[in-house]
């Protein structure tokens, strides 16, 4: 790898980054990189069994010719994407003593409320490789269930999250987790709590149209910036084992602004060209706060103080949540409903 900006994050800096793909041919190119981790959702898992059909080919027949029902399929196909996946990530996972070379499964969607159907799933994901963190939704049903996954020493990842509260709940549900797990002699379960940084823009640049709020574009850009920089430094002051992994980056700036911290970035194919083609600042940029007045514009919209203030939303809002919505429907509709109807 050339002397690029992304070499330097990781050689510099703290700040370490996960591949957003499960594509066998970008994974690749992002291992070569420097990738230390693989992000998939069933959108992505949906988009690599049918790039990479041919390359599973056996074993994607030998799921369809079961006959399975609908959501046992889809799971079946889901395990296919993430366990290739975690095959190659395995030698960074054993060498590291597990720390690093986890690959994200997630669970299915439409279940984000049923704590016992997501429990009983995230049981089955665990057992599908040693390097698998379980993604649950940051719901309230989704922190219960991660809270014992924890207990029982499943590594997990919180999704679906785009706020300060969320990841404070996640942090807050993964210490309750590791105290059951050690009372019991159990090595608790790692947990990554997501900020899926540029949905959270996106969002705040809709309601600031619709309401014809002050908050500028430049103002929107920074939005998911300041919660993911406050949700950082309480994190440090409270001294939580969680470790933040921003997501749904947008722009350069989502890992420009966040360089230096002690975090996971997750980079899609697209954003990694940026970060290996362009000469970017080589400043560690964690601590620079985002300005006052910046603020004071996106504080005049109560979602956004939703998102930025640590008591912004209990965890029963969570699920209720503009982006939480959203997010959940598009891994629906355009992930796992299509995984279940993939013939």
């Amino acid at each position: 790898m050339q002397n690029t900006y992304l070499q330097w994050v990781i050689e510099n800096t703290a700040t370490i980054w996960w591949h957003d793909s499960a594509e066998a041919a970008e994974l690749d190119v992002a291992l070569a990189r420097g990738a230390v981790g693989v992000t998939t959702n069933p959108y992505l898992a949906n988009i690599a069994l049918h790039k990479d059909r041919l390359l599973w080919a056996p074993a994607i027949q030998e799921v369809l010719a079961q006959k399975l029902p609908p959501e046992a399929r889809a799971e079946a196909l889901v395990r296919i994407a993430v366990t290739r996946t975690a095959e190659k990530l395995l030698p960074q996972y054993h060498a590291s003593h597990g720390l690093r070379g986890f690959v994200c499964g997630q669970v299915n969607p439409l279940r984000a409320g049923d704590r016992e159907s997501m429990a009983a799933m995230a049981n089955r994901f665990h057992r599908w490789a040693p390097n698998i963190a379980v993604k649950l939704p940051a719901t309230s049903a989704g922190l219960d269930v991660l809270e014992d996954c924890v207990a029982a020493g499943t590594t997990v990842a919180a999704t679906v999250s785009f706020t300060v509260p969320q990841v404070l709940a996640v942090a807050e549900r993964h210490r309750q987790g590791i105290a059951r797990a050690r009372a019991n002699g159990i090595e608790p379960g790692k947990c990554f709590a997501v900020i899926m940084i540029g949905r959270l823009d996106d969002y705040l640049r809709e309601v600031a149209l619709d309401n014809r709020a002050p908050a500028t574009e430049s103002d929107i850009r920074q939005s998911g910036i300041a919660v993911a920089k406050r949700a950082y430094s309480i994190y440090r002051e409270r001294g939580y084992h969680a470790i933040l992994l921003v997501a749904a980056l947008r722009g350069e700036y989502h890992l420009t602004e966040l360089a230096g911290a002690d975090l996971v970035m997750s980079i899609a194919p697209a954003f990694q060209e940026l970060f290996v083609s362009h000469d970017l600042p080589r400043e560690r940029r964690i601590d620079a706060p985002v300005p006052a007045d910046v603020i004071e514009r996106l504080s005049q919209m109560p979602e956004f103080l939703r998102a930025y203030n640590p008591d912004g939303m209990s965890a029963e809002e969570f699920v209720g949540f503009g982006p939480t919505q959203r997010t959940l429907c598009q891994f629906c509709d355009v992930g796992w409903k299509l995984i279940e109807n993939l013939q």
